[in-house]
């Protein structure tokens, strides 16, 4: 059931950089259209779960989720959402991918957890992944808001990192609590903070919904990117560990970057491929120990 719920984890996380990519490029606000996926996709399950007794309305009050909610989703997405108004969404997948290589970089300086040695190169052969990504366009004529672009997803990467290493901490002290619900929660808290940032930033006009691409990406991104997608990651964390769900971010990018060309005639070159390679080299080595556990588990079951 572990490695069932991975792999959907790499198809549907994989698709959703196009998705929200769509959405973006048909004119849906990038902070209000996130909101309104977390939230909607949020209070949808959380409800199921009261329904369900899985949960209680005092979950709400927890300062845990709004922690979670505001490093997992509102960090992570916001700027995402914002940088692929610049970047393509194989690009936005490719750089995400840093998310390991950030949580190894923050267990090491936070926890004080001791790194092995192929892990610090998979840290090192990443950052040359991302300089492989990045520095060829700066010779070219780039907006210097794809750069930003760049750099604000680098910067949501460290907090999913973040919020990855808390969320299993608030797992541990919380066992009594379905992951679902506190997946749940957390987005709702997520989405909140994205509608505030939207109410500040953004001039939204609700005709944008009536729009086919932006419609139809929301509610892929409602339904499978958020309520099938993140629920199961979240059971993931609970199952093994921090590191090994975020593995999807290394699986994802070939993905992304495939139907990207394939359904939205986005451009690859042969240093954008080589990037792609040496960043998924760089996470795996990062995570070879999380990964060499999780084979010999799988033996031992079969």
């Amino acid at each position: 059931m572990i490695l069932v719920a991975y792999a959907l984890i790499c198809l549907i996380f994989g698709t959703t950089f196009l998705a929200i990519k769509i959405g973006v490029d048909a004119g849906a606000p990038p902070f209000f259209s996130a909101g309104l996926r977390f939230f909607l996709a949020g209070s949808i399950l959380f409800l199921w779960m009261v329904w369900k007794r899985k949960a209680s309305f005092s979950l709400l009050l927890r300062k845990e989720m709004s922690f979670t909610g505001a490093t997992l989703t509102f960090g992570t997405f916001s700027t995402l959402y914002w940088a692929e108004q610049y970047v393509s969404s194989g690009l936005g997948a490719v750089l995400s991918a840093t998310g390991p290589i950030m949580i190894l970089l923050l267990q090491t300086a936070i926890l004080r957890q001791k790194a092995p040695l192929h892990s610090l190169f998979g840290c090192i052969i990443g950052f040359i992944g991302v300089l492989l990504l990045v520095l060829p366009n700066l010779s070219l004529n780039i907006s210097h808001l794809w750069l930003i672009g760049c750099v604000a997803i680098l910067i949501g990467e460290c907090c999913y990192a973040l919020g990855t290493i808390y969320s299993k901490k608030v797992i541990s002290n919380m066992s009594h609590v379905s992951p679902i619900a506190l997946n749940a929660v957390q987005m709702m808290y997520g989405g909140i903070l994205l509608f505030i940032l939207s109410f500040i930033t953004e001039d939204v006009h609700p005709s944008f919904l009536l729009s086919f691409k932006t419609a139809g990406s929301l509610l892929y991104l409602i339904v499978l990117g958020s309520m099938v997608g993140h629920t199961l990651f979240y059971w993931l964390v609970a199952k093994t560990n921090p590191v090994f769900p975020s593995t999807w971010l290394y699986i994802s990018p070939p993905i992304a970057v495939g139907v990207g060309v394939l359904f939205y005639h986005e451009t690859v070159s042969w240093i954008t491929l080589l990037g792609v390679v040496t960043i998924i080299a760089g996470t795996v080595l990062v995570n070879l120990g999380a990964l060499r556990q999780m084979v010999i588990k799988r033996k031992q079951i079969l």
